[in-house]
């Protein structure tokens, strides 16, 4: 079965951007020499999944930062200049982690946002959740996860807390709960 896991930052009151998608606020967790797993994490996903207004806010770094690996957004509109590996969809996550699990694919990074995490978690595909808590509060912004159903009981696999502040977690989930 393919993994899935939901990689994301967080700020301390639970958002994972500002109310406009703004990120601004991860600057103050950055040290130098620090990714926080982030290399090794990214080197074992082989494909990734965000929803369109992730992919609009990675499209304002000027760069794709995500190699040349597969990439499922989900999207009603067109995607301007689409590269060869950007897949739009309107799939459900369920047609597309099979889609993905069909090309071979071990590996996917749900990339955000707190939407379609949401009908992953729904769905009860994601594997893992890695959340990096930064030790920042924003008052109000776009949620974890974004009208999610009904109530998950997850298992924590491990935690690690780093000089920045910065305290990560790791949970697994305990389906049929």
């Amino acid at each position: 079965m393919i993994e899935v896991t939901y990689y994301v930052a967080i700020s301390l009151d639970g958002f994972i951007a500002t109310v406009d998608g703004g990120l601004d606020w991860l600057d103050c967790a950055q040290a130098e020499g620090e990714d926080y797993g982030y290399a090794e994490f990214f080197a074992s996903v082989d494909g990734l999944a965000m929803g369109r207004a992730t992919y609009d806010t990675v499209q304002q770094f000027g760069f794709w930062p995500y190699e040349e690996k597969p990439c499922w957004v989900w999207t009603h509109r067109p995607i301007a200049a689409a590269a060869e590996f950007l897949e739009p969809t309107a799939e459900t996550p369920e047609a597309v982690v099979a889609a993905a699990e069909a090309e071979g694919l071990s590996h996917l990074w749900l990339v955000g946002g707190g939407q379609l995490a949401s009908a992953f978690r729904d769905a009860k595909l994601i594997t893992k959740t890695i959340i990096s808590i930064i030790p920042t509060t924003l008052g109000r912004g776009l949620p974890l996860f974004a009208g999610a159903e009904a109530a998950e009981m997850l298992s924590l696999e491990a935690s690690r807390q780093y000089e920045t502040g910065v305290v990560q977690l790791t949970y697994l989930p305990k389906f049929g709960s």
